[in-house]
């Protein structure tokens, strides 16, 4: 049998055989229902505590190096706009209530921002002060990162990291390759750590953050107007932000559908 084919079919018996199909959060109003697998043998206990040694890393290094702000205007604004998007998140997981959140902003010319599993917000100022983001628009940043990891998206990566690792270890073994071991943890790490995400997960992050943010009571209309900054931006080098989500029509056309589902939420929301 062709070698290649071997790998996938074992490829494919070990996805199917390791993996569980979970529901990570609602639906909520603007409809994200797909169904994820997630590899049994990693949690979300473990992938939280993986990412959150690097992030206390950066943080730590961005310490030491002077660059993190803790006590600015600029930091006490992103730390208010987190703290009602982060009262929003039960909405689509009840546990998200318990997780250990953490919202830092660091001094850099980067133009990035992230929210890694568990809660994790990284902002940098680059991103703020760069692209002069309205609080509307700050929200639209950061609900899409919060409804990352809501999702679990990271994990889902790191599971079908670990079917394809462990499908070509499997291989090795049974064709005799004499393959070396895999680093497997590093792979998969880097698979759901550094690699962009799909169109698919872009699209529910997009979704349930433009509905977070309006349940917190931020105008929905703020992502276009992001997302259309973004693209001015990428024209020339694009940011490290636009490396892993890159702007398009599609994205904005997108949006503007969903805004008329959420625009009830916004509202009826308190806005301070």
């Amino acid at each position: 049998m062709n070698k290649t084919l071997v790998v996938s079919a074992l490829s494919a018996a070990l996805l199917l055989a390791g993996c569980q199909s979970v529901n990570t959060t609602s639906g909520g109003a603007v409809g994200v229902e797909r169904k994820q697998y997630m590899f049994s043998m990693l949690s979300s206990q473990e992938v939280d505590q993986m990412y959150a040694q690097s992030y206390q890393k950066t943080v730590g290094e961005a310490s030491s190096k002077g660059v993190l702000d803790k006590t600015s205007p600029e930091a006490r604004r992103v730390q208010a706009i987190a703290n009602r998007l982060i009262a929003q998140a039960p909405n689509f997981r009840p546990d998200a209530a318990q997780w250990q959140w953490e919202v830092n902003l660091i001094k850099s010319d980067e133009l990035n921002a992230n929210c890694g599993p568990g809660g994790k917000i990284i902002f940098y100022t680059g991103l703020i002060d760069s692209l002069k983001l309205t609080d509307d628009e700050i929200a639209a940043v950061m609900g899409h990162e919060i409804a990352h990891a809501l999702r679990e998206h990271g994990r889902e990566a790191m599971s079908k990291a670990y079917g394809i690792e462990m499908a070509k270890q499997g291989a090795g073994a049974l064709l005799g390759l004499g393959q070396d071991s895999l680093a497997l943890a590093d792979t998969v790490a880097n698979y759901g750590m550094t690699l962009p995400n799909s169109r698919a997960n872009e699209n529910e992050a997009d979704l349930i953050g433009l509905e977070l943010a309006a349940r917190a009571g931020y105008n929905p209309n703020a992502a276009i107007t992001l997302w259309n900054k973004m693209s001015k931006v990428s024209e020339g080098a694009p940011p490290e932000f636009m490396s892993t989500h890159p702007a398009s029509s599609s994205r904005i056309a997108s949006l503007q559908a969903a805004i008329p589902k959420v625009m009830p939420l916004y509202e009826q929301a308190p806005k301070s």
